[in-house]
């Protein structure tokens, strides 16, 4: 049986205006993401690749092309449309943990949930259970600066993964890391790929990055430059 495409992109462009000068950041990238991927986009910076993962999260919008997420097209969206699309079915890791510093840890995995309209019951024991399984047990109370920089990055993977999306997009995740919290990190998220079968793309230009993806797409001014499949077995 064929795998379903979560993500299908068809010849998209996007361009930026920096004062007169106009600036292409994807040029005719077309790529289907089946489900339970667990890929790369790599290419050095300016590449084009966040901004790739910022129109498949529906942050922001092509220029022209076409760009489904489980069938539905974003283009055809409303803004609040895609807001709703955002909420349910995407998980977002930023390279700047993006945590709200006033909350706890378990505050912050419970918030997307919390918006969705959550229990508060239900959003409490799907928060602890998510903490547990990042390694985060017994560190439900610890707000933001009271965490390691692994830590925080474990909190925004369990916030993105918590309330079960299509999809997750890591921007840069290791970014702020030293490599051995940065292995460790990404030997967590591999786990979620395998066992729960958790769609993972991730934008880098780390060499360790690469090596554990399963799928390695090369993006060079914004055009796709290399796909390959790989075993993505890095060493621990």
């Amino acid at each position: 049986m064929e795998t379903q495409s979560i993500v299908s992109l068809s010849d998209v462009t996007k361009t930026y205006r920096q004062g007169r000068v106009q600036i292409t950041a994807l040029d005719g990238v077309s790529l289907e993401v089946p489900q339970g991927d667990f890929l790369a986009l790599a290419g050095p910076s300016g590449s084009g690749k966040t901004t790739l993962l910022n129109l498949i999260g529906g942050l922001d919008r092509a220029d022209s092309g076409s760009i489904r997420l489980n069938g539905n097209d974003l283009g055809a969206m409303s803004e609040s449309e895609l807001a709703g699309m955002r909420l349910e079915q995407v998980g977002f890791v930023f390279q700047s943990y993006n945590l709200i510093p006033v909350l706890s840890a378990e505050e912050n995995v419970e918030y997307v949930m919390l918006l969705q309209g959550v229990a508060a019951r239900e959003r409490r024991e799907k928060a602890r259970a998510i903490l547990d399984d990042v390694g985060l047990e017994g560190m439900y109370d610890r707000r933001p600066a009271e965490l390691s920089g692994g830590q925080q990055q474990r909190v925004a993977v369990a916030r993105a993964v918590v309330s079960g999306p299509s999809i997750v997009l890591a921007d840069e995740p290791t970014a702020n890391l030293d490599s051995a919290t940065g292995r460790a990190l990404m030997d967590m998220m591999r786990s979620m790929n395998e066992a729960k079968g958790v769609t993972f793309v991730f934008s880098t230009h780390d060499r360790m990055v690469m090596d554990y993806a399963g799928r390695l797409i090369r993006i060079r001014d914004g055009r796709v430059a290399g796909d390959e499949r790989r075993e993505g077995e890095a060493e621990s």
